[in-house]
């Protein structure tokens, strides 16, 4: 048995999947069919109970599960620590985020840390929010940026930064010249959301619910580029996080206004999986984040 064998197969069990399991480890779901049958062949015991039409392991499956995690555990420590030794900062760090952390809260911090540790590869892949958690739970990842974070067992959560929630209108908007508004002046007015199942949504319409102010959106999007180019074109008016939209307010093509009273934040969060070792390079990139998660295995 090989280090990639009780790989496989631990993502397997995760993800309850073959074809997951293939994307995961760049391989064809036939070769994963193939490697769990190289295991049972090896250990001379049914692991998958294939009368189900769920995935499930046999008892037999489930101890070969739980000593595969301890493996590659002590594997992934081991080359952590070697790499710790050599002085050696590189490899590859997945990131699952939400578009307007990626696309507006992340580069920054990307680029100094690529200036930084040029040796070290890292993907991002922008995905919604649920897909997120899914992302880390299934070891697809090794990094997940959300908004309004939500405890998981299996999932740590590292508050990263606190980020205003403000309005946006078109430049010709009879709103715009006001610099701030009271959220109940925004009675009437035709909105902009987000779509219902995502977190920022939720909040903007939890505010609409604090202050008694009934709003159903014109239009609904999934991404906040999409919601802003509505906005532009003057189909409506919208909340959205302060920090994406700093372009499109230099460049004039929207205006934007903070809302009176209490202010409104969307807090971001970095995910990981629990019990996860950090190699060098995603401790590195932590500390480029400004945030510190403890111990290595942390």
């Amino acid at each position: 048995m090989q280090i990639e064998n009780f790989k496989i197969f631990a993502d397997l069990v995760e993800t309850k999947s073959f074809s997951k399991a293939a994307k995961i480890n760049g391989i064809t779901q036939s070769a994963v069919s193939q490697q769990a049958r190289a295991m049972e062949k090896h250990f001379k015991a049914l692991l998958i109970d294939r009368s189900q039409k769920q995935f499930q392991l046999t008892r037999e499956g489930y101890q070969v599960y739980e000593s595969a995690k301890e493996i590659l555990h002590t594997y992934d420590k081991l080359d952590s620590d070697l790499q710790e030794l050599k002085k050696v900062i590189s490899g590859t760090i997945r990131i699952s985020t939400i578009y307007s952390i990626g696309l507006h809260e992340l580069p920054p911090y990307i680029k100094k840390f690529l200036h930084d540790y040029p040796s070290v590869n890292v993907r991002v892949e922008y995905r919604r929010s649920n897909l997120v958690y899914e992302d880390i739970l299934h070891n697809s990842v090794d990094f997940g940026l959300v908004a309004f974070p939500q405890k998981q067992r299996q999932i740590e959560v590292v508050p990263f930064r606190n980020d205003r929630l403000v309005l946006i209108t078109p430049p010709n908007h009879p709103l715009a010249k006001k610099g701030e508004v009271a959220v109940a002046e925004l009675s009437g007015q035709k909105f902009i959301g987000f779509d219902p199942d995502i977190p920022t949504r939720k909040a903007v319409d939890q505010i609409f619910r604090e202050h008694k102010l009934e709003s159903e959106p014109v239009m609904e999007f999934d991404n906040i580029e999409t919601v802003k180019r509505a906005v532009e074109i003057d189909h409506g008016i919208a909340i959205v996080p302060q920090a994406t939209v700093q372009q499109e307010v230099r460049a004039g093509s929207l205006a934007m206004l903070t809302l009176k009273g209490k202010e409104f934040t969307r807090p971001l969060a970095i995910l990981h999986r629990k019990g996860r070792v950090l190699t060098p390079a995603m401790r590195k990139f932590i500390d480029t984040l400004g945030l510190e998660l403890g111990s290595a295995s942390a």
